[in-house]
């Protein structure tokens, strides 16, 4: 009896199952009606004329600069190929030859940059107005023909301790060049100064004293009477080693 019971409702179970499947594959026809949209010329131009709504693929103008890279970074990718012995380079080799170009322009504008620093670095550091101020024509002459000592004295006199600082400067540079040790000259730097003191002993304190006077004279910095007092120590012991 309950395993009648049991098919009875398994039977009823299926075709309930069936029933509903085949109502929902049933076709339902759509009676709603159309509405058709008339669009307008006036529309259509509108439209048109909405920046919005242009989609048209505009070639941005590839300017000089963009030609010269690369035309330079064919001809290196060329020349890379050619000494390597391959058609085309791939990998991680293909990528350094693009990036090529940009580190030689990139050393190019250091080196540039580096040079100008290096010949114009008086003028870009000084450009005050001084009457005290002596010029590249004067540092000329005052090395060559002034009584350094007795404009040390002067500038002390007169308590402006920093020109002081520049005519010890003057005085170095020239005793250094009377006992050869370098070759003087107005367009030089005093880095071209350091580097031909060959000798551990004068290159040191030279290299010490320039910072002094560069961050004195060159960084327009007024300097009291002991700060001065100072700095003449050091200069008087390059002097004193100079002169043994």
């Amino acid at each position: 009896m309950f395993k009648r019971l049991i098919f009875i409702l398994s039977c009823g179970i299926s075709i309930c199952g069936l029933k509903a499947q085949e109502d929902s594959t049933r076709v339902q026809n759509d009676t709603s009606e159309l509405h058709v949209q008339q669009i307008s010329e006036e529309d259509v131009q509108s439209y048109k004329e909405d920046p919005n709504f242009n989609y048209e693929i505009v070639e941005a103008e590839i300017t000089w600069w963009e030609n010269f890279k690369t035309w330079l970074g064919n001809l290196l990718l060329q020349f890379f190929e050619w000494l390597f012995g391959v058609e085309k380079a791939t990998g991680y080799l293909s990528i350094f030859f693009k990036l090529i170009p940009y580190i030689l322009i990139g050393i190019l504008l250091f080196l540039l940059i580096k040079f100008f620093l290096k010949v114009n670095s008086r003028a870009l550091l000084h450009t005050k107005d001084n009457e005290a101020v002596a010029t590249l024509s004067e540092e000329e002459h005052i090395i060559r023909h002034e009584d350094i000592n007795e404009l040390i004295q002067n500038a002390i006199k007169e308590k402006n301790y920093r020109l002081a600082i520049r005519y010890y400067y003057l005085l170095i540079l020239r005793q250094m060049s009377e006992k050869g040790l370098i070759d003087w000259e107005i367009q030089k730097t005093n880095d071209d100064y350091s580097y031909e003191l060959k000798k551990k002993e004068l290159k040191v304190p030279f290299g010490h004293i320039t910072r002094l006077y560069d961050y004195i004279w060159y960084g327009d910095f007024p300097i009291s009477e002991a700060n001065y007092r100072r700095a003449e120590n050091t200069f008087a012991s390059l002097r004193k080693t100079l002169e043994n």
